[in-house]
């Protein structure tokens, strides 16, 4: 059994971990070796805890970090939302998902799908109505886990820089429908 939870300075270490294995099992073969081969759990480490200690002290814009647990009460997966940080979002309150990652061996048991409720939970919680995110234009299995969820490519692109190489990224938009909507739909369609 998997639980969400918000991050805490302890599992700092654990998500670290799971961020740099998800980076270099998912991106293989989309991103440049050298520049994964150079990312480092160390390093990552070191930045998020201070990062950490940045939100701590209430300077990182509204991000919250969450973390998914299993029944032994450790970290299998990390999701971070905030604000949407771009141009496009429309009139409406949009939040983005900026990250979401699952220990690389558990991909496929069902802790992604748990975590972007968790997040989808939190989103309207905040007010906003809508999520959007970036995935890589080659990560097609990224691409149907969140088509899946119900985000669809808004037409929105961009391309960042990975060690000379550009690498071109699609935007996913998702409406958030307020949960009494949404029970009020599913009993109209049983």
């Amino acid at each position: 059994m998997v639980s969400v939870r918000t991050m805490t300075e302890a599992d700092v270490a654990a998500v670290s971990v799971i961020r740099v294995t998800g980076w270099k099992s998912a991106y293989a073969g989309l991103l440049p070796r050298s520049y994964l081969d150079r990312m480092t759990v160390e390093e990552d480490t070191e930045w998020r805890r201070k990062h950490f200690a940045e939100m701590t002290e209430g300077t990182a814009g509204g991000v919250t970090d969450l973390v998914a647990v299993d029944d032994r009460a450790e970290v299998v997966g990390w999701a971070c939302l905030g604000p949407y940080r771009g141009a496009g979002a429309a009139d409406a309150a949009a939040g983005e998902l900026y990250a979401l990652y699952v220990r690389p061996s558990l991909t496929g048991a069902g802790i992604g799908r748990v975590l972007l409720d968790a997040v989808h939970a939190h989103a309207r919680a905040r007010g906003f109505e809508q999520v959007l995110l970036w995935v890589l234009d080659g990560n097609s299995g990224a691409r149907r886990f969140y088509e899946r969820a119900g985000y669809a490519a808004d037409g929105g692109s961009q391309a960042d820089d990975y060690d000379g190489v550009s690498v071109a990224e699609v935007r996913y938009r998702r409406a958030l429908a307020d949960r009494a909507a949404l029970m009020t739909s599913v009993r109209a369609h049983r």
